[in-house]
This record gives C-alpha cells, sequence and structure tokens, in this order.
C-alpha cells in the first residue's frame, strides 16, 4: 500500500522573544486545485502573496461603513421633521372656506342671468321705443316748418323776381304737385307778369294734421296782400292751404307732393 503524505503544517522553530510577530495570512477563497497540482507549489504560492494591513483595511471601512453612517440622518427623524414642518405650514394658512351647495350655486347664477336678460331686453325695448318717439316727434316739427315755408313760397310772387321765386316753388315741390306746376308754370309767369302782380304771405297758424318719420299732413292758415294792375294799393287775401309732404330719402328735405286750398 502507498502511504498517504502528511500535509500538516508545522510551527518553525527560531522564532526569538520580542520579535514582532508574523504578520497574518489573509484568508482567500480559492478553487481547489486539480489534484495534478501538488499541495506543496498552494502552499508556497500563499507565503509569496502580499498581506493586507488590518489596521488599514479597518480605516478604510471606518470610512465607508459607520462614518457614513452617521452622516447620514435618520429617515425615521427626517419623516418626523417633514411632518412637523407640514403641519406647522398648514396651521399658519387660513382653512378654505367650505364651498356652499352645488345646486344652490346653480339656482342662484340662473336666477341672475335671467334678471340681467330681462332688464337689458326692457332696456333695449324702451330704448327703442324712445328712439322712435324722439325721431317721430322730430320729424313731424321739420314737416310744419316745411309746410309753413311752402305756404308763404307760393303766396309770395312778384313780377320783379317772377323766376327766382317760381324756381323756389319748383325747388320745395315732388310728385304729381311738382309735375303739374312745371306745366303750368310758363302759363304762371305770365299772369304775374302783364298783371304787376305782387303778392307777400305770413303765416297765421299751422297745424298737424297726420304725420310720421316719412310723410305728413299740414294745413296753414296765411294772409296775403296783393296788388296788381286793378289793385294798385293792394288788398288783403286769407287762404286756408292743406299741403302733403313726403321726405326725401337722399337729402331728408320735406318736399310737398301735393298743394290745394280748403275752406
Amino acid at each position: 500500500m502507498s502511504s498517504r503524505r502528511n500535509t500538516t503544517l508545522k510551527v518553525i522553530k527560531g522564532a526569538k522573544a520580542g520579535d514582532p510577530p508574523p504578520p497574518r495570512r489573509r484568508l482567500v477563497t480559492r478553487a481547489v486545485p486539480r489534484p495534478a497540482e501538488p499541495i506543496e507549489e498552494v502552499l508556497e504560492r500563499l507565503d509569496q502573496e502580499p498581506v493586507e494591513n488590518l489596521a488599514e483595511a479597518g480605516d478604510l471601512t471606518a470610512v465607508g461603513g459607520p462614518a457614513e453612517a452617521e452622516d447620514s440622518p435618520d429617515p425615521a427623524a427626517v419623516g418626523t421633521a417633514a411632518g412637523s414642518d407640514t403641519d406647522a405650514g398648514q396651521k399658519g394658512r387660513s382653512a378654505p372656506a367650505e364651498p356652499g351647495p352645488p345646486g344652490r350655486g346653480r339656482a342662484v347664477t340662473a336666477l341672475l342671468v335671467v334678471l340681467l336678460s330681462a332688464a337689458l331686453a326692457g332696456a333695449g325695448v324702451y330704448g327703442h321705443r324712445w328712439y322712435v318717439d324722439r325721431a317721430t316727434d322730430q320729424a313731424r316739427r321739420e314737416a310744419v316748418a316745411a309746410a309753413r315755408q311752402a305756404a308763404v313760397n307760393f303766396v309770395s310772387v312778384s313780377a320783379a323776381s317772377v323766376d327766382r321765386d317760381l324756381q323756389r316753388i319748383t325747388a320745395g315741390a315732388t310728385g304729381d304737385f311738382r309735375d303739374e306746376f312745371t306745366r303750368g308754370q310758363a302759363q304762371v309767369r305770365t299772369a304775374v307778369v302783364e298783371n304787376k302782380v305782387q303778392s307777400q304771405g305770413t303765416v297765421l297758424r299751422a297745424g298737424l294734421v297726420s304725420g310720421d318719420r316719412r310723410h305728413a299732413v299740414v294745413l296753414v292758415a296765411v294772409d296775403a296782400t296783393v296788388k296788381n294792375v286793378k289793385a294798385t294799393d293792394g288788398r288783403p287775401s286769407h287762404y286756408r292751404i292743406q299741403l302733403d309732404l313726403v321726405r326725401d330719402r337722399d337729402s331728408g328735405d320735406w318736399l310737398v307732393s301735393k298743394l290745394q286750398f280748403v275752406g
């Protein structure tokens, strides 16, 4: 039988008292060598490898471990401090007012909208009515003023200014009245010139029969003093004239569309 080798490490003799202790070997985990490699070679390699300084290793461990652990804040402490700051901030802020019932808020808003719409609609209707009434009153006053002037122009004719007088009457006429007066203008002019007519009228009264912003009927009472070859001193005449007027869309002037003597 083959005898087994004794692989037990023996204590090296020759160490003296007072000598520093031999360096401690580092424990290294290695794979078990193949059976073909002698165990003596493995031990020799272990003896030749440098030994790690345990003191330095301890310092490194202190720097990387315990020191960092001391500087690191405690998660529980952090959570407590954060909670305290949050509570303090919430206590410093005033608590928000509790909203009222949503249904009541919507009802109030809807009521306000209805009231506002009704007020605006009423104001719009009233404003439009006020504008229409104001515009109608203004148009009626202008129609009466135009009728007064047209009546005076119609009865105020002079042989010395016949062309200008007739032109003034034509300028204030429209429609059928303008057409009729234009057709008979030549005869009127001849009669005024031959009879040396001089007539000057004065309005006594004028009243609106009916009217709106476009049409009006006006009665005008006129006194006139007429002179001619037979009445050199002049004789008074009294006329009641009804004038139908329309408002021109372009110029806005009131023009006589019909003229007739009444009463």
